[in-house]
Parts: C-alpha cells; structure tokens; sequence
C-alpha cells in the first residue's frame, strides 16, 4: 500500500475549500520553507524546542562587520545541519554584509532527490 507523503505549507493557513490545512506539492519549495522557519526564528521563540533555529536577525544590533558575516555562517550552517540533517545537505553558506541588509547565500542538495538548490535570504537590520 502506497503512503502519500503531505507536506503542511508555511505559513500555516486553513484551505478555504476543504477546511483543511493548506499544503504544499512541491517538495522544493517545501524544504525552502523549511530552511527559513530554521534561520529566521530565535533560540527560545518556540515553546516545546527552546533550542531550535538560528535567530539571524538578533545579529540587528551587531556591527556589520566581517566578523558578524562570520558568525552569521556559522550559525546558520549548524542550525541547518542540526534541524534539517536529514533532509539537506549544506554545501556552502555565504554571508554578505551591507549597510542595513545582511544577504545569506545557502548551497544545499536535497538528499531525497540529489538536487543543488541555493536559497539566498535578506534580512534587513
């Protein structure tokens, strides 16, 4: 018997139709979601996993310097590969400082499928 694997869209949202939550068909787009919710939310924001994410936007009141770029990658490199081991591969995460934006370039290969993606994320400070 083949198991259909549902994968929930974030943000989470009611599908006005069925009443049921909303999904999301593509596996990519599913893992990119992923990833996000990984390095945008703060250690401590999620009640059950006090330790889960990466909080890139705490680094508001660092100086854009390439030290913060620095901590910025390795933060985001051990978040994902804590939470998202699994299902990514991070390759490569690059951190580019500006003066009110840090971008973040992350090379990941999506194990399931054998894939190279690049996510780059903007987090204005």
């Amino acid at each position: 018997m083949a198991t259909t694997v549902r994968h929930i869209r974030y943000p989470f949202w009611i599908n006005g139709l069925s009443g049921r939550a909303g999904e999301e068909g593509d596996y990519g787009q599913y893992i990119r979601q992923l990833i996000r919710q990984v390095i945008l939310t703060a250690k401590g924001e999620r009640v059950c996993r006090p330790q889960f994410g990466a909080g890139i936007r705490r680094q508001v009141f660092a100086p854009l310097t390439n030290e913060t770029a620095a901590l910025t990658r390795t933060i985001v490199y051990e978040a994902l590969n804590r939470w998202l081991g699994r299902f990514i591969r991070v390759d490569r995460v690059d951190v580019k400082t500006d003066l009110s934006t840090l971008t973040v370039t992350i090379e990941y290969l999506l194990i399931a499928r054998g894939e190279v993606r690049v996510l780059n994320e903007d987090v204005a400070l």
